[in-house]
């Protein structure tokens, strides 16, 4: 089947895509110098040159392609491949689009396939990345229509092609592949972040308090840009006996696995203080958890943990390397609890114990737990950070103001991120457990 490739064009002359080497004595004159600009043209243009491969195995006919010329005039570079295997080896990046004669068999199949559009799907998995145009017989309009729907740009006629139609053909075909790419690549993106977004959302515990007289509050913002969780996690949870169970932890660094190692510590903190174990017992299975599911031994969590008794009245608290939660109570200034008994962070010493301390709440309190990217944002514009004592003073004077719940959590948030002078870079976690006196 002749095909509109010039005879001086073939291979192998283009297939490196170089600067044009000696040709042949036969087919040689005007047409052999119009390849030979053509290609130092291209070779040699300070801008992206389009390339394009055909793809026929009787690359002879008339001189039009070396007449292609983009929308900007410069000449089009030309390679050609007699077969599928060919074509493979002068399919570099730098090719923008394939000419492909969909008479040409495919690898393994016979002339007599069913499958007409055979070659076309090889050539669409071998070259993803690339426009492709169909090159069919003239009036055979339906099988070009198939190709499109298989996956390329466009079609074209072989008996009414001319150079004109040819190079509006690649410039259209590459620009619809570029712009498919990037539709796709969005489309991609999206999904991929409401994918996130869904699993992150789902992530964040809800907390198990039915039958409980205490209020619940929390406030969560991660470190990382864009992402709904980080290294920090919290849980509550009411046991059958009564007991409100809290907790707070934070896995150094921020990144997506940290955020996943939490994930894993909380709800294995859910499940064994269902199954009923606490204090020492619960933070030493917590560490061997961590020690498994870690990518790296240097990597370690601290935790606060609370059993509220059931009366509301009296709590247990072990800290693991951890910042000791504030208490509020009426009449009284805000206080942090009792933290001499920290235990190391989980991860640190194989052996280690987490004593647990007996603390008095009273009738009327309200508990705060929060992670250290709270207390660390830097004061103005120095390196002074805010610290344990700045953030008791800080809530004190927004208790005094009569904040409370989670509109507390909030002002208390946003006013660290106004003293920082910006976005804090570590993650924050803060939770609230409120309980009024009982009449």
């Amino acid at each position: 089947m002749p095909v509109p490739v010039p005879r001086q064009r073939a291979i192998p002359a283009v297939e490196s895509g170089q600067a044009p080497v000696a040709m042949p004595a036969q087919g040689g004159g005007p047409l052999k110098e119009e390849a030979n600009r053509t290609e130092a043209v291209a070779s040699n243009s300070g801008g992206t040159t389009l390339t394009m491969l055909l793809i026929e195995d009787d690359p002879s006919g008339s001189p039009i392609l070396p007449e292609l010329r983009d929308a900007s005039g410069n000449s089009i570079r030309v390679r050609t491949a007699r077969n599928l295997t060919e074509a493979e080896r002068l399919l570099t990046d730098d090719v923008h689009c394939i000419l492909l004669d969909l008479a040409l068999p495919a690898p393994g199949r016979a002339d007599d396939d069913a499958d007409e559009l055979a070659v076309l799907k090889h050539v669409l998995k071998l070259a993803p990345r690339h426009a492709v145009l169909a090159l069919t017989a003239s009036g055979d309009a339906e099988r070009g229509a198939e190709a499109v729907r298989v996956g390329a740009q466009d079609y074209l006629f072989r008996d009414e092609l001319d150079s004109r139609l040819l190079s509006r053909a690649i410039r259209y075909a590459v620009e619809r592949k570029r712009s498919l790419t990037v539709e796709r690549k969005l489309a991609e993106g999206r999904m991929r972040a409401q994918e996130n977004r869904r699993l992150e959302r789902g992530l964040l515990p809800t907390p198990l308090l039915d039958g409980s007289s205490l209020r619940f509050a929390a406030r969560y913002r991660p470190g990382r840009s864009r992402a709904l969780l980080g290294g920090d996690f919290y849980d509550t949870v009411r046991t059958p006996d009564g007991t409100v169970h809290a907790m707070i932890g934070d896995v150094c660094g921020h990144g997506p696995d940290e955020a996943a190692l939490g994930v894993e510590l909380r709800i294995a903190w859910r499940a064994l203080t269902l199954a009923g174990l606490c204090g020492d017992e619960l933070l030493g299975t917590l560490q061997e958890v961590l020690e498994h599911e870690r990518s790296d031994e240097e990597i370690f969590a601290t935790l606060c943990t609370v059993d509220i008794a059931p009366d509301g009245r009296r709590a247990g608290l072990c800290l693991a390397g951890h910042p000791a939660p504030l208490i509020a109570r009426p009449g009284r200034p805000a206080e942090l609890l009792p933290y001499d008994n920290n235990g190391p962070a989980l991860g640190l010493l194989r052996g280690a114990r987490w004593p647990r301390t007996q603390v008095e709440l009273g009738a009327e309190w309200s508990l705060m737990l929060y992670t250290d990217g709270l207390i660390e944002g830097r004061v103005g514009s120095g390196g002074e950070r805010l610290g344990q004592e700045g953030m008791v003073e800080m809530v004190r004077r927004q208790l005094a103001e009569g904040l409370t719940g989670e509109a507390l959590l909030r002002a208390a948030v946003n006013e660290v991120r106004q003293l920082n002078g910006g976005e804090l870079t570590d993650d924050v976690a803060v939770v609230l457990l409120d309980r009024e006196r009982v009449v």
